[in-house]
């Protein structure tokens, strides 16, 4: 087995997106986004993965796709938590074909522990109900679930980080052989005919009438009468799962750790729409109930993964048709002129129509004419959709209260604040300790107390990332952890499963010779080192 290649890669996703039936592009588009998020810590990644999707090689271009991507390393993708939702029997096929664009992301440019890390979590994160469920870790003694699978992944993980190996040692050689690169090629996608990423600044669409380049061959190699090839038997479609009840919606909240406060809050809200959504059915009276919420606090305290969960929860007691969660901030509302700020806005708005829309940092929208725009416009959305439409705005305290109160239509309509407080010591060693189950890690001796010293170091201020925090050292250390793997022809499912106290910390730097001030190379020897002589400073005058 081999690495995937990006471009077929996101080919795969397109047509796992039609199967679901979603917008391929969408699909693309979100493929992108993550995979430059992957990929960012590689040196020189962003040349393989502008060839890849068929771009002028451009790092702006490329670090703009992966700060738009970064927040899909730990929670499902727009498209990825809608196929969760419809609960078709395709879901699990998207899933996975945005983990194989992970792994290939992980191989661009000169491959290193950091971007290992961010695939695996990430392709962990897009599985249905990756967002909200967190399965206990499974004890040494305990049977592994699902052994075929885990046979599977023994059987594929040398050959991934072989290859893996392999890209590395020939990258730099690659990133120097410029006669590869061509910043004249078409913004076509290899595979696609004619897909386009109008959400995506930088990528241009294809040409009208423009033809995929080939990826390899003769460009004037004459066409060949294909042969008819013999259709190969469709496998037996999955039955559908059925729909979650908004009890089972409610165990899942319960499951998450800490958040006392939000999870009695959510319940409350729950049963105020439920009872309001029963009296307008049979007919009574009901006062006017608003559903948009406010959440405030520190990052990585959980408000999107809680949000997620209001999106399933509110279309279980039916006051959504669909209940995805798009999630969102200034740089995908506003554009750079008047006039098409609404227009953007009102298109992102739309993707989250029967879902939840999910502001992050929405404060940020205050203070110019842009931003003024993007909220009337959200304004006049919330007026029109607000049957099949939940909108929640999220940041620190402070600036979420100046931003409600500086507009009168988002004060009538966001009345109800839920406040997420940061999480104890203990309460971070077991979302590290879940984190790492759900991607079939276990912990060996040490690892816990090498996270909480680690942790202790940390200031908890409004800067720690909470969550986030635990989830980045996580990331690093499965990244270290294949790195130490990299020499183990066939390691066992032990040795695959199981993180060390070492995986937590950096390498040590390699030391050098002292270099002496003003010299770009070290002396060979002392008497090299030729005495410097500083004039005498002068006497102050008494």
């Amino acid at each position: 087995m081999t690495v995937p290649k990006l471009g077929p890669a996101l080919a795969a996703l397109s047509k796992a997106a039609a199967a679901v039936g979603l917008d391929p592009a969408a699909a693309v588009e979100e493929g992108l986004v993550l995979s430059a998020a992957v990929a960012e810590s590689n040196r020189g990644a962003f040349v393989d993965w502008c060839r890849e999707v068929g771009v002028d090689t451009s790092a702006a271009t490329f670090m703009d796709a992966a700060v738009r991507g970064r927040r899909y390393r730990g929670a499902p993708t727009p498209l990825a938590s809608e196929a969760a939702a419809s609960r078709h029997r395709s879901a699990a096929g998207y899933a996975k074909a945005l983990g194989d664009v992970c792994q290939a992301a992980a191989a661009l440019g000169e491959p290193g522990p950091a971007a290992l890390g961010a695939a695996s979590l990430a392709a962990a994160a897009q599985l249905p109900g990756a967002g909200t469920h967190r399965p206990a870790a499974p004890t040494p003694a305990s049977p592994v679930p699902d052994e075929a699978a885990q046979r599977e992944f023994v059987r594929q993980a040398p050959a991934i980080l072989n290859e893996v190996l392999s890209r590395l040692s020939t990258s730099q050689d690659r990133l120097l052989d410029v006669s590869r690169m061509d910043p004249h090629s078409p913004g076509a996608f290899p595979g696609l005919g004619g897909v386009t990423f109008p959400g995506v600044p930088g990528f241009p669409g294809q040409p009208a009438g423009a033809q995929p380049v080939p990826d390899s061959g003769p460009a004037t190699a004459p066409a060949q009468p294909a042969e008819p090839a013999t259709p190969e038997p469709e496998p037996e479609p999955e039955p559908e799962e059925p729909e979650k009840t908004v009890e089972e919606w409610l165990a899942e909240l319960d499951e998450l750790i800490g958040l006392a406060t939000v999870k009695s809050e959510i319940r409350r809200q729950t049963a105020i729409l439920r009872v309001d959504a029963l009296r307008t059915k049979a007919g009574l009276k009901s006062p006017t109930i608003t559903r948009h919420l406010i959440f405030t606090g520190n990052p990585g305290t959980g408000k999107t993964t809680v949000a997620r969960l209001v999106a399933g929860i509110y279309k279980a007691i039916g006051l959504l048709s669909k209940g995805q969660l798009v999630e969102v901030d200034r740089s995908e509302l506003v554009a750079g002129y008047l006039g098409q700020t609404a227009i953007k806005t009102a298109e992102v708005t739309a993707k989250a129509y029967g879902g939840v829309l999910f502001i992050d940092e929405a404060y940020s929208l205050n203070g110019d004419q842009y931003g003024e725009e993007a909220i009337n416009t959200l304004v006049k959305e919330m007026e029109d959709h607000r049957d099949d439409l939940v909108v929640i705005v999220a940041g620190y305290p402070v600036p979420m209260d100046i931003f409600i109160s500086n507009n009168p239509g988002l004060a009538s309509r966001f009345r109800t604040t839920i406040t997420f407080d940061d999480y104890t010591d203990e309460e971070l060693r077991n979302i590290f300790t879940q984190m790492a189950a759900k991607s079939d890690y276990d912990l060996g001796a040490g690892v816990l107390e090498e996270f909480t010293r680690q942790l202790s170091t940390q200031a908890r201020d409004e800067t720690f990332g909470n969550g986030r925090y635990a989830r980045n050292l996580l990331e690093a250390a499965i990244g270290r952890h294949a790195w130490r793997l990299r020499e183990v022809t066939e390691p066992d499912l032990e040795q695959l499963r199981t993180l060390l106290s070492e995986d937590l910390l950096e390498p040590q730097p390699v030391k050098t010779p002292a270099v002496e001030a003003g010299r770009l190379e070290p002396p060979d020897s002392a008497a090299d080192i030729a005495p410097v002589e500083f004039p005498e400073a002068p006497q102050e005058q008494q």
